[in-house]
């Protein structure tokens, strides 16, 4: 506690100076970056008629919660919403066990012609056929229109597979030769011994390839025509694509006296709504998360 008190009263002018304008600009930053967040989930718990008035900065100005009603008794947005969760779920949960399993293999050092998958892997990260002949694949394996569309094409992400293959070839050789002695087989050694060691790389790779999927509307747009099969994203995108000003002016006085929410308030609802799951899950994350992302900084 001295040294601390002795370090403070030590400081020159210059310190105090750079400090405090460290401060403000660390205080500007948090500021713009947070309150867009705010302000949507003010707007939120805001009468969507009101809203609609502006003005409205630090607090709602007619707290409600009908937006928020509206949007659960939507039959679209719940379907929406337990889409985007169960394709969030699957499509993590098998993309990371795949690549993983995947970049395992190709991280074995006496694995035949390894040299040569790497340029293909490298190639194949940047260049693709293209939307239609992707369209005519899925067609071909008959995924169109399924739930499998969102998550089977997901399984592989090759930018985490080439990650996971640097991260792999650092674990020390002793721990699988050790386990191979005490005659565990490369399955068994893969789920006990490099997947416990891998929470870095895993968290990482969970948090990105999740947040991807949650975010995804492109595929629930080109290759889903039942409704029921909807995404939460496309759903947004629906309504952000609908025409907010109304054709008939009577039809919308009444719409107005029956009705406080708008197309505007449900829309901003739903970006709650979409961002909440992200923000709970990433606190849980987030220790591994700063190790994970620098994985791929050392080796290539």
């Amino acid at each position: 506690m001295d040294y601390i008190l002795r370090r403070w009263r030590g400081r020159t002018l210059e310190d105090w100076v750079v400090d405090s304008v460290n401060m403000f600009l660390l205080l500007l930053v948090l500021i713009v970056t947070l309150y867009p967040f705010y302000y949507i989930l003010i707007i939120s718990f805001n009468e969507g008629t009101d809203a609609a008035r502006g003005g409205i900065y630090f607090w709602p100005r007619k707290f409600t919660l009908d937006n928020y009603e509206t949007f659960l008794n939507d039959h679209k947005w719940r379907i929406g919403f337990l889409v985007s969760s169960a394709r969030t779920i699957v499509g993590t949960l098998l993309g990371v066990l795949f690549t993983s399993l995947v970049a395992y293999g190709l991280a074995y050092k006496q694995l035949i012609f390894k040299k040569v998958y790497f340029p293909i892997i490298i190639v194949a990260m940047y260049f693709s056929g293209g939307l239609i002949p992707y369209y005519v694949v899925l067609r071909e394996l008959q995924l169109l229109n399924t739930f499998a569309v969102y998550v089977i094409p997901t399984m592989l992400n090759l930018f985490f597979l080439l990650i996971a293959v640097s991260f792999f070839n650092d674990i020390p050789d002793e721990l699988q030769e050790s386990a191979k002695i005490d005659g565990a087989n490369d399955l068994t050694i893969f789920y006990k011994i490099i997947l416990p060691v891998s929470k870095p790389l895993l968290a990482t790779m969970s948090l990105f390839l999740g947040v991807g999927q949650w975010n995804s509307w492109m595929d629930s747009a080109y290759f889903v025509r039942n409704e029921n099969l909807r995404t939460l994203t496309y759903r947004m995108i629906e309504i952000i694509n609908q025409s907010t000003m109304p054709i008939d002016p009577v039809g919308s006085a009444i719409a107005s006296s029956m009705n406080t929410t708008t197309t505007f308030s449900i829309q901003i609802t739903a970006m709650v709504v979409a961002i909440l799951p992200i923000i709970c899950v990433y606190p849980f994350l987030q220790k591994h998360f700063v190790k994970g992302v620098m994985l791929g900084a050392v080796k290539g």
